[in-house]
Formats: C-alpha cells, sequence, structure tokens
C-alpha cells in the first residue's frame, strides 16, 4: 500500500512530506481508463492533493483540488480526506499527446495553462476556506508551489513525478514531495535546502533507483537532522453511495426527476470518480421527487 510521511529539521526551520502514490494513481488510471499524459495530469494532482490532505490535521476534514487550464485534458478534480486517502476525476481521459522533444509526456500542453488553480477546504463546520490562483504552467507541482506562495505566503517547493510506461499505461511509478519553511528559519537554512534541491533527481527517477520515501526526504533535508513526525497508508478510496446519488437527484426539479426513467422504466447513475452505477426505478424516482418536494 501507498504511503506518506512527514518530517521536520530537528530545529523546526523545515517541513517535508514524501509520498509514494504507485497504487494511487494505478487505481485511478484502472477506473479512468486514462491515457499515458492523462495519467500523468490526474496522477499528479491526486498526489498532491493526497500529501495536502495528510496536512488538515482534522478528522473528516476534506481538500479538493480543481484545475482548468484551457488545454485539451478539460477539468481535473482531486479530492483527499485528511488520512490522504484520495479520489479523482478527468473529463477527457483518452487525449493524447505527441511526446515533448526531451521525450517526456506533455502535461502542461494537456491541461494548459489558461485558468485558475481551485483549493478547497472543508473543515466540516462552518464555510468552507476557498483559494484561487492563476495557473503557472499547468504542470501542477509548479502550480501547487505558487498556490502556497501567493494564497498562503508558505514558501513551498513542491515536486510530482508519475512515469508512464509508453509501451503499457498500466506500468506506473508515481510519488511526490511537498516541502515548506517554518516560520523561524534563517537564511543558512534556506541556502542549505535551495543548494539541496537544486541537485536532487526528479522524485520518479529516486523512485525508479529503490529509494524509500524516507530516503528520498533525507536527501532532500541533507545537512539537517530530520524526525519523522507521522506516517500514513492512502490509497484510492471512493464515498459513494446510493443515498448520496438520490440526494444529487432530488436538487433537480420533479418533472426532471421523474422523467430520467428509460423505456425499461429505470434510470442509471454513475460516479463520476469510481464509475460505480447506481440503477433506479420508477418507484424510486417517485420517492425522490415527493421527498424533494416537500423539503422544498
Amino acid at each position: 500500500m501507498d504511503r506518506i510521511i512527514r518530517c521536520i529539521t530537528s530545529n523546526g526551520a523545515i517541513m517535508a512530506a514524501g509520498i509514494d502514490s504507485t497504487y494511487l494513481v494505478a487505481t485511478a488510471q484502472q477506473i479512468h481508463k486514462t491515457s499515458a499524459v492523462a495519467t500523468a495530469a490526474l496522477g499528479r494532482l491526486l498526489t498532491g492533493a493526497s500529501v495536502m490532505g495528510s496536512m488538515l490535521k482534522k478528522t473528516n476534514a476534506t481538500i479538493t483540488l480543481k484545475i482548468n487550464g484551457g488545454g485539451p485534458i478539460g477539468s481535473l478534480t482531486a479530492i483527499a480526506d485528511s488520512n490522504g486517502y484520495c479520489k479523482g476525476s478527468v473529463t477527457n481521459p483518452g487525449i493524447e499527446l505527441p511526446l515533448k522533444p526531451n521525450g517526456k509526456l506533455d502535461v502542461g500542453r494537456a491541461v494548459g495553462n489558461n485558468g485558475l488553480l481551485g483549493v478547497i477546504r472543508d473543515f466540516g463546520e462552518g464555510e468552507p476556506y476557498i483559494g484561487k490562483v492563476e495557473l503557472v504552467s499547468g504542470e501542477i507541482a509548479e502550480d501547487i508551489t505558487n498556490y502556497y506562495t501567493r494564497s498562503e505566503q508558505i514558501p513551498t517547493v513542491c515536486a510530482l513525478g508519475v512515469l508512464v510506461d509508453k509501451a503499457d499505461v498500466r506500468q506506473i511509478l508515481a510519488g511526490g514531495l511537498l516541502i515548506q519553511v517554518l516560520p523561524g528559519a534563517e537564511e543558512a537554512d534556506i541556502d542549505l535546502l535551495e543548494k539541496n534541491v537544486n541537485k536532487m533527481e526528479p522524485v520518479t527517477t529516486m523512485l525508479a533507483k529503490g529509494m524509500s520515501i524516507e530516503e528520498i526526504c533525507q536527501t532532500a533535508l541533507e545537512g539537517f537532522k530530520m524526525e519523522i513526525l507521522d506516517e500514513y497508508k492512502i490509497g484510492y478510496a471512493c464515498n459513494c453511495s446510493k443515498e448520496r446519488v438520490e440526494r444529487a437527484i432530488a436538487t433537480l426539479p420533479e418533472k426532471e426527476i421523474l422523467s430520467l426513467a428509460d423505456e425499461e422504466g429505470f434510470a442509471e447513475a454513475k460516479c463520476q470518480y469510481c464509475n460505480k452505477a447506481y440503477r433506479l426505478n420508477k418507484s424510486d424516482l417517485k420517492r425522490i421527487a415527493e421527498t424533494a418536494k416537500i423539503k422544498k
């Protein structure tokens, strides 16, 4: 199973979170039947959301990341809970694009950079916190870095990677690293961190070499004494249910609810995150419509 660890330097200057999200991303690929470039794009967003979710510090809290950069992939969504479990969706999962001149997947072109990254933190009480920033590149890691810097004024380094086999998109390696400079950090701490980051290999290269996420964090924090704060097992998880589907249908006008049944008398609703199908008959639709009418 995939894992996240959160670390801090012993002087309290820098926090780092490392994640191996290989199975999470592979599960998303299998559910959504994503192409190589769509797997990389959605996988990066899921990986970033999972790490950010694990930092929420409150049970039942969730974080939602939404991107629409105007590219051919359409919209991307990732939702994670405070334990790092995540689900996501993509508008055009089968999008195919030529590789970049360096042979890498062109995630930036697929996503586009003419749009916004939206971040919604919902703590289960009161109004959720909503932040939005313009996209920088559509490469997702840079956009998350920009979000923290501009919206929360937290100096951040975000590295996300999804390595997809060109011949078989089911062969995946994925992970990430999120580093933040904490209040009280001295210039010497920042200089050392910058030196380490500048010489680091891509996360997927380190994972491919067999490095653990502990070793990846230690590489980023070379020269510091590192302490592991906590560890989470994570994965792809959807909490959809028939009751949730019915509540969503109940928001429609009464006549529209009753018209959903096909010639055989059934309506089918499919979850956009896990593709599970829920079948409702005419009696179900009538009950939902009557309940919705009473509530209105």
